[in-house]
């Protein structure tokens, strides 16, 4: 009869790698070793091999883990059966909430998944491949008729592209926060830039900073330095 797993297991792999995920999207992939995340973590490196047997482990359910959410996401909002648009509405809600919170793991997917093995990395592209199709059918619930002009998938893309890169610019303290920008997006996509409504006003820092500039440029930042990185 197998062991079950000690109390806190799951809790201290979820640690791991969001820690893990962390020190390579602001080192690198490549240029960072398992005593640093084990250090990173509070954990002895052999407490650490209990939980990923290597560093190519650890890349792995990094990016699988995650791309596994979204596509939880994506089967979650369309067993609502909600109206079409507000279908594709909530769906664009909860990928952005959900990029929210995972901005190192999402520069490691879009950075790192090269360096998989090849049957690895089908893996996730194939989950990939899944979320895109889930977004494609919501955007095609709105549309039928651009679903049967092959443009569902190319539509999926573009959608995905305005969602997918938001970490790369987006400051959490920042003009617009991600509950605000969420809604900018859908009204974008659904409706074009006439569609798009202010959201409101958001107030003022912690610390008395103000935000300054423009709502377009007041939440932009260099991805590396969001995510704390020096070079």
């Amino acid at each position: 009869m197998a062991r079950g797993r000690a109390p806190g297991y799951e809790d201290q792999r979820v640690l791991i790698l969001d820690r893990a995920a962390l020190l390579f999207a602001r080192k690198g992939y490549v240029a960072t070793s398992m005593n640093e995340v084990a250090e990173a973590c509070g954990l002895s490196k052999a407490t650490l091999y209990h939980y990923f047997r290597d560093k190519r482990s650890l890349l792995f359910h990094i990016t699988h883990d995650n791309v596994a959410r979204l596509r939880a996401i994506v089967a979650e909002v369309a067993a609502r059966e909600l109206a079409p648009e507000a279908c594709l509405r909530e769906l664009v809600r909860r990928l952005v909430a959900a990029y929210a919170g995972a901005q190192a793991a999402h520069r490691v997917l879009t950075e790192d998944v090269r360096f998989l093995p090849p049957p690895e990395r089908e893996r996730v592209l194939q989950t990939e491949r899944e979320i895109v199709a889930g977004i494609a059918r919501a955007v095609a619930g709105v549309r039928p008729d651009l679903g049967t002009m092959a443009l569902g998938k190319p539509l999926a893309m573009l959608l995905f592209g305005m969602i997918n890169w938001m970490f790369t610019w987006m400051r959490p303290d920042g003009v617009l926060d991600y509950d605000a920008i969420a809604p900018v997006v859908a009204d974008l996509f659904v409706g074009g830039l006439h569609a798009v409504r202010p959201p409101p006003a958001r107030a003022a820092p912690r610390g008395g900073r103000r935000a300054t500039g423009s709502a377009a440029t007041g939440n932009m930042a260099p991805s590396k330095q969001a995510l704390g990185d020096k070079r």
